[in-house]
C-alpha cells in the first residue's frame, strides 16, 4: 500500500498514541465519535506523546510554533484516526490478523529480535504497551493506510507532462556525481627532517624524469609507496569526494595526461596526473519518474485527504460531551 508519509504523519500517529474503545475504569469521556470514544486520560496520553516528538524534530520558534496547536491537531487526529477505522469496516479492509502477523515478523527480523518476548519487552521500554496492543494498534494503521491509498491517492492524477516539465527544471536533482581517473604517485615523507629533506628530493628528481618523456606510469610502479603502484598508480573511476579535497581539486584543474604540482599532507607527498574527467551526467527521465510523481503527488495527496476527512466528519456522529474550548485548554 503507497501512501506519502509527511501527508500522515500526525494522522497515522493518532492511534499509535491512543485507541481506547472501553475504558476498564470510569474516566471522563471528551468525545464519542461514531461507536468510539475519546477519554480525558487517553488525550493526554496522546498530547504527552506529541510533544516528545515535536521536541525530538524541532527547536527555537519552530518548535514554539508547533507546540501551540499540538493538542488541537492531536484530538482532530484522533477523531479522524476512527473515522478511517470505521470506514475500513466499511470498505471491506482486507487487513487481517495473518497480515498483521506478518508485519510483525518482519519488525522482528528487522531488529534481530528472536522471540516475540524480546520483542515485547522492548515494546514496554519504549511505548509502555505489550504486544497484543501494539498488534491492535498495527491493525488499525494498516486499516487507516488502506482507506487512504483506495479513497485519495488512487485518484491523486500527475499529468505526464507534469512530471517531463519538473524534469527538465529540476535536472540538478537527479544528477549523478561527477567522477575522474587519475593515476597517484606516492612518496612516504619520513619522521626525521633528513628524510623528509630526501622524499623531496627523490620527488624533484622524479619530475625531471617526467619532463624528461618518462611515463607516469612507469616511474609510479618503480618508485611510489602506496598499494597503487601495482596498477601504475591507476586509482580507477572514483566519485567526487572520495578522495582528499586537495587531491581532488588538483585533479579538476588538470587536462588528461597533465600531472599536477606536487601535493603534501601530514605524511605524503603526492603527484597525480590526470586519465580522464567526466562531467555529472543526469539521470534518465524513466529511471526517476516514479520519485517525481510522488513528489508532486503528496501536495495535491495532503490537500485531498483534508477535504476527503472533512467529508467524512460532516457524515459522522461526532458529539463533544465537553466543549471542545474547554478540552483545548486542557
Amino acid at each position: 500500500m503507497k501512501v506519502v508519509a509527511s501527508a500522515l504523519t500526525l494522522l497515522l500517529a493518532a492511534p499509535m498514541l491512543v485507541a481506547q474503545a472501553k475504558p476498564e475504569v470510569r474516566e471522563e469521556i471528551l468525545v464519542v465519535v461514531n461507536r468510539h470514544i475519546i477519554t480525558r486520560r487517553g488525550l493526554t496520553q496522546a498530547v504527552e506523546q506529541q510533544h516528545a516528538a515535536l521536541y525530538r524534530q524541532f527547536s527555537g520558534k519552530e518548535l514554539d510554533e508547533k507546540l501551540a496547536d499540538a493538542r488541537e491537531k492531536t484530538l482532530q487526529g484522533l477523531i479522524d484516526a476512527f473515522l478511517l477505522e470505521d470506514k475500513g469496516a466499511e470498505l471491506g479492509s482486507p487487513v487481517s490478523d495473518e497480515y498483521v502477523r506478518a508485519s510483525i515478523d518482519g519488525i522482528k527480523k528487522e531488529n534481530n529480535f528472536a522471540t516475540d518476548a524480546d520483542l515485547e519487552r522492548a515494546l514496554k521500554g519504549s511505548l509502555g504497551i505489550g504486544l497484543p496492543e501494539f498488534m491492535k494498534r498495527q491493525k488499525q494503521q494498516a486499516t487507516q493506510q488502506f482507506v487512504l491509498q483506495r479513497e485519495v491517492f488512487s485518484k491523486v492524477a500527475v499529468e505526464d507532462n507534469e512530471l517531463r516539465a519538473y524534469y527538465e527544471d529540476h535536472k540538478d536533482e537527479y544528477r549523478l556525481p561527477s567522477r575522474f581517473r587519475i593515476r597517484e604517485l606516492v612518496l612516504a615523507k619520513g619522521a626525521t627532517v633528513e628524510q623528509q629533506t630526501e622524499a623531496r628530493k627523490k620527488l624533484e628528481a622524479i619530475q625531471a624524469e617526467l619532463k624528461g618523456g618518462k611515463s607516469f606510469e612507469d616511474l609510479a610502479r618503480q618508485h611510489s609507496t602506496s598499494p597503487s603502484k601495482a596498477t601504475g598508480g591507476d586509482l580507477g573511476w572514483m566519485n567526487k569526494g572520495f578522495l582528499r579535497a586537495s587531491i581532488e581539486e588538483a585533479a579538476g584543474k588538470l587536462k588528461p595526461e597533465q600531472v599536477s604540482a606536487p601535493i603534501e599532507t601530514d605524511k605524503d607527498l603526492y603527484l597525480i596526473q590526470l586519465i580522464a574527467l567526466e562531467d555529472a551526467p543526469v539521470k534518465a527521465f524513466a529511471e526517476v519518474k516514479a520519485k517525481i510523481l510522488e513528489k508532486l503527488q503528496e501536495p495535491k495527496a495532503q490537500n485531498a485527504i483534508e477535504q476527503y476527512l472533512s467529508n467524512l466528519r460532516m457524515r459522522a456522529n461526532i458529539r463533544f460531551l465537553v466543549p471542545k474550548e474547554q478540552i483545548l485548554k486542557g
